[in-house]
């Protein structure tokens, strides 16, 4: 039995697995992440290549290929102590296999390493890494509308997400938000996200840096009465973010496959979860624990009960940009 269930979880993940691999962006990545030792080892086209090996094998590493390599894997295993979903993992995998690849073929001929940094910037600018398209349960906002809608009721309390779409922190988190959305939303308890990265006034006003090396993205801010109460990650006195990342802890879990929209579901304890829903049990809770977000919920439902006695209908689904609602795609 202790065979037989990992192979029918390997069975049941292969039609996800499918999809994943359909999207352009991984097989490209892997592909140009692939693309030195191919060059390298196959032999019609490595037979012309210089070589610095002592017997002049040309479809074979030379001493200082394999430092490179060697390097190209102690880097990978350091930045995947950190990552936290297989998104992560594999984009830590193929970033840094890249940068291997150019130094490798610069290394070889300056030819070579112009015409791989070409292709990689072409990729870089003609193909996206896919975006979570998920069930969730958030308003977006836009420039205009963020106030607007913060202030709107003074009773309403707000979780909000800034985020860029070009950050691979955000792309991993976003199935996460989207999940505690689905647990936690409530009439006086609500979830929103805006796009920094295109709204750069906002950025700017909520003091959220959006530059490429950025440690705040995505930055989680609690809003109650329409001001903020809480923020993470932290900014120090000298306006840098506090390092802060998500740990696994115990409860309710709901794991998001990686691999597409999938999910498992498991049991949860924990005080005060709401209706038997779930969490995304890997990189998710301690949102939830340094939100409180079980006790925000409850005092959120207890608040909202006069409002849903003369709103039967309960609350509509809140949001997709510039204020349009979401809650399935």
């Amino acid at each position: 039995m202790a065979v037989v269930a990992p192979l029918l979880a390997l069975l049941s993940a292969v039609p996800a697995l499918c999809r994943w691999l359909a999207r352009p962006y991984y097989p490209l990545s892997a592909l140009l992440a692939a693309a030195f030792l191919l060059v390298r080892k196959v032999p019609p086209v490595c037979r012309g290549l210089p070589s610095q090996r002592e017997d002049g094998n040309p479809c074979d590493f030379d001493w200082r290929e394999v430092e490179i390599l060697m390097f190209l894997s102690a880097i990978v295993m350091m930045k995947n102590r950190r990552s936290i979903t297989v998104e992560q993992h594999i984009g830590n995998i193929f970033m840094f296999s890249k940068v291997a690849n150019a130094i490798l073929f610069f290394r070889l001929d300056i030819r070579m390493g112009l015409l791989y940094l070409t292709l990689c910037i072409v990729f870089l600018m003609t193909c996206k890494p896919p975006l979570y398209m998920g069930p969730e349960y958030i308003k977006y906002f836009s420039d205009k509308t963020i106030d607007e809608e913060l202030d709107r009721d003074k009773r309403v309390t707000w979780i909000v997400e800034f985020f860029a779409n070009w950050s691979s922190e955000c792309q991993s988190f976003a199935p996460i938000f989207a999940d505690l959305s689905l647990k936690y939303n409530c009439s006086g308890l609500h979830f929103g996200k805006v796009d920094v990265g295109r709204y750069t006034d906002v950025s700017t006003r909520y003091k959220v840096s959006t530059s490429p090396l950025t440690k705040q993205l995505p930055t989680l801010i609690l809003f109650q009465g329409g001001t903020e109460t809480m923020r993470r990650p932290q900014i120090d006195k000298k306006g840098r973010a506090v390092s802060w990342t998500f740990s696994e802890v115990g409860g309710m879990c709901l794991r998001p496959s990686a691999l597409g929209q999938d999910r498992a579901w498991q049991p949860l304890g924990g005080q005060g979860v709401p209706g038997g829903a779930s969490a995304a049990s890997w990189p998710q809770e301690n949102v939830i624990r340094e939100f409180n977000l079980n006790e925000l919920y409850q005092k959120a439902k207890k608040q909202a009960k006069p409002r849903e006695e003369e709103l039967p209908g309960g609350q509509a689904p809140t949001g997709h940009p510039d204020g349009e609602a979401k809650k399935d795609k």
